[in-house]
């Protein structure tokens, strides 16, 4: 194995681990999983494109009732999001081995074309395709950022922020206000919020702005992707092949 394709020996330490792992990255990932969240599910057809728990509910309930427009309707976002982590999946390691960026990095920068491509699509558009194209990045997105300093996380929804939380809370109690488990749950908590955060802001802005409301979440991604290709170009060049914690 090229030995920059595994993290440094001390890379436990939270200050060596790489900046796409960083809290505040994911912390602003999920703002914007908040805002994509809030912004289908206001004006984009009623379907939530940043995870698919929903959908495949509603998926089984039109099938259920017969009616099979619905259901097919639902397997279109369902579809999206399958293709985002196979992409995802399998294109990182071609990318990172050219030596250039990464492919977190790269990825952030799809997502900020699409939300400008988005945004300038006419109300008279069908719902489908900003459906898709949320989809297919939001499935990016969860598949690439999966650790925030060690610990796993998700930035697109808030299911396994809130169970972490729990668990987190009976540890803290059972071992006296565990340090480590109490700066979980503030972590998580962190999380949580940030999220619902992004979906009010989402909401206010589609209320005002319809479409062109997606053009709030090139706010953070902007700062991101800023970010991340600072420490691909200057801080992290000597390890653009190391592979982050959880893949």
């Amino acid at each position: 194995m090229d030995k920059k394709e595994i993290l440094p020996k001390d890379t436990e330490d939270k200050k060596n681990y790489l900046e796409c792992e960083k809290w505040w990255i994911f912390a602003l990932l999920m703002l914007v999983g908040g805002f994509y969240g809030a912004y289908t599910y206001s004006i984009r057809g009623g379907v939530f494109c940043n995870a698919q728990t929903a959908n495949f509910v509603l998926f089984a309930m039109a099938v259920g009732n017969g009616k099979w427009h619905n259901a097919i309707y639902y397997l279109i976002p369902m579809s999206a999001y399958l293709l985002g982590t196979i992409v995802s999946e399998a294109v990182p390691r071609p990318i990172k081995k050219r030596h250039l960026i990464r492919w977190d990095t790269l990825l952030v920068l799809i997502e900020i074309i699409t939300v400008v491509i988005l945004g300038f699509l006419p109300e008279s558009m069908p719902f489908q395709v900003s459906q898709v194209a949320i989809n297919f990045i939001c499935s990016m997105q969860y598949n690439t950022f999966r650790q925030a300093e060690g610990i796993p996380m998700a930035t697109t929804f808030c299911t396994n922020h809130l169970r972490q939380t729990g668990v987190a809370i009976v540890k803290a109690v059972r071992k006296n206000g565990d340090r480590d488990q109490v700066s979980r749950i503030g972590n998580h908590f962190l999380m949580l919020s940030v999220f619902v955060a992004g979906g009010i802001v989402s909401t206010l802005l589609c209320g005002y702005f319809k479409g062109k409301a997606i053009w709030g979440a090139l706010v953070p991604l902007l700062i991101v992707f800023i970010d991340l290709m600072y420490a691909d170009l200057k801080k992290e060049r000597d390890y653009i092949e190391a592979t982050p914690h959880g893949h």
